[in-house]
């Protein structure tokens, strides 16, 4: 008898993306036949963001998609899986009941049975959510989304920040910190498979360790990492601005496979509406952290993440944080403007704003952001670095697509570089020659590794 043919869909953040290809290998594995296109498929898996509300709309439209090709007659059944699962939970169900299956964020180990009991009709029990875990979940077995040469890698689970904004902890339960071993593992298995730049991703990786080994215990794991064969760049993401010791960052500092690249949310500087958001720190420890890590780690490229529009924020506090980014040029800034999430501490806060004057903001903002940004660019022309070769360029023959240390798949930016036969996967010296906006060109100088 033939395999049973599944589609899936990937939407959200890296972490929901290392879920992803976690299902992914378990379907594989179970005898399921993975098709490019939900169109003819027997089932599509849809594990959807929820975290704000343009992602959950975001997660509604692709989910309405593949019910109208199940209505169609085009495809077979509609698994909803993931972040807006766990959040809706049953309700998902009331709002779309023309959804064969759902299962929450933690039903990710048992998705098998989820398709299984859609396939077959199975109208008794439609829903599968099971509490958080109280350890780590491996994510070993990965059937991977990424490009060959690179894989995000999970350091732990959930969050004990409790931001009033955010409804993270809602979804993904507390912090919990995946073993030292059990990550070398999946970095052993993952540097076998090709992978060459490992992106580590948490929701808080400066908190790694404490919950199961008593102290934050980063620095020892990125020493850990650094000694395995085929890794050549480590980058971190989500790091929270608190818990940077002295040893973790001589070890950012003096690395030669961790590369200056920190991606610090910060979300606001100005210490009324810090506090109001409960983030823990303040602007001066704000600053003095910036300042160690720009002294300590020669080119270091800071990307951060603001908050614009949060419910009570001033036009002087906005003006505060426009002059913080102007003073402070990060190398990449996103910015948010305030969403309203149910549920959170944040909606019962006074001084909720118009959607116009938080667009309006975060506008503002990033105008400024990219001048900052663009001359960034326009300063790299005639130096020479490294980048790792994405593919092939599809508009220039004999050109391929890189990053830099600067860049993390997908949320930065590109170089365009000429050089013969390089690979997906490569690692060569450029030499830039001209800032495409954003973006760099330049030409392959050094050679390959």
């Amino acid at each position: 008898m033939a395999s049973k043919t599944f589609a899936f869909v990937s939407l959200g953040c890296p972490k929901n993306l290392v879920d992803s290809e976690r299902m992914l290998g378990k379907l594989a594995q179970d005898g399921y036949t993975l098709v490019p296109e939900a169109d003819g498929a027997d089932v599509v898996v849809v594990n959807t963001c929820g975290f704000i509300e343009p992602a959950r709309q975001e997660s509604l439209a692709v989910i309405k998609e593949m019910l109208a090709l199940k209505e169609a007659g085009r495809l077979g059944h509609v698994v909803v899986a993931g972040c807006l699962a766990q959040r809706k939970q049953d309700s998902l169900l009331q709002e779309l009941p023309q959804v064969d299956q759902v299962a929450g964020v933690f039903g990710r180990e048992h998705i098998t049975e989820v398709v299984d009991r859609a396939l077959s009709q199975n109208q008794e029990q439609r829903s599968l959510f099971r509490p958080a875990p109280v350890k780590a979940q491996a994510d070993t077995a990965r059937l991977r989304i990424t490009p060959r040469h690179y894989a995000y890698l999970k350091i732990s689970e959930g969050c004990d920040r409790l931001c009033t904004f955010c409804a993270i902890p809602g979804m993904r339960g507390k912090h919990v910190t995946k073993p030292i071993e059990e990550i070398i593992r999946e970095a052993t298995e993952l540097a076998g498979d090709g992978v060459r730049e490992l992106i580590l991703v948490a929701q808080d990786t400066t908190y790694y360790g404490t919950d199961l080994y008593g102290r934050v215990r980063l620095a020892e794991l990125l020493r850990e990492l650094e000694k395995i064969d085929g890794i050549e760049w480590i980058r971190i993401l989500y790091a929270y601005p608190i818990h940077f010791t002295d040893e973790l960052i001589d070890v950012l500092a003096g690395s030669h496979r961790i590369i200056p690249y920190l991606d610090l949310p910060l979300q606001h500087i100005n210490d009324r509406l810090l506090k109001r958001m409960q983030r823990r720190v303040n602007r001066s420890q704000t600053e003095e952290l910036l300042a160690r890590l720009r002294s300590a780690i020669s080119n270091l490229a800071l990307r951060t993440t603001f908050i614009v529009g949060f419910p009570g924020e001033t036009e002087a506090e906005f003006e505060e944080l426009l002059d913080f980014v102007q003073a402070t040029r990060f190398e990449r800034v996103g910015v948010f403007p305030y969403s309203y999430e149910p549920d959170t501490p944040a909606t019962r806060l006074d001084g909720h704003l118009p959607e116009e004057v938080k667009q309006e903001r975060r506008n503002r903002l990033m105008e400024m952001q990219q001048q900052i940004a663009l001359e960034w660019s326009a300063r790299q022309v005639g130096r020479q670095l490294d980048v790792i070769v994405d593919g092939p360029d599809p508009e220039f023959p004999q050109h391929v697509l890189a990053r830099t240390h600067a860049d993390a798949p997908d949320i930065d930016c590109l170089a365009r570089v000429k050089g013969k036969q390089l690979r997906a996967g490569d690692i060569v010296r450029i030499k830039v020659t001209a800032a495409d906006g954003y973006d760099l060109v330049g030409r392959a100088v050094g050679p390959v590794r």
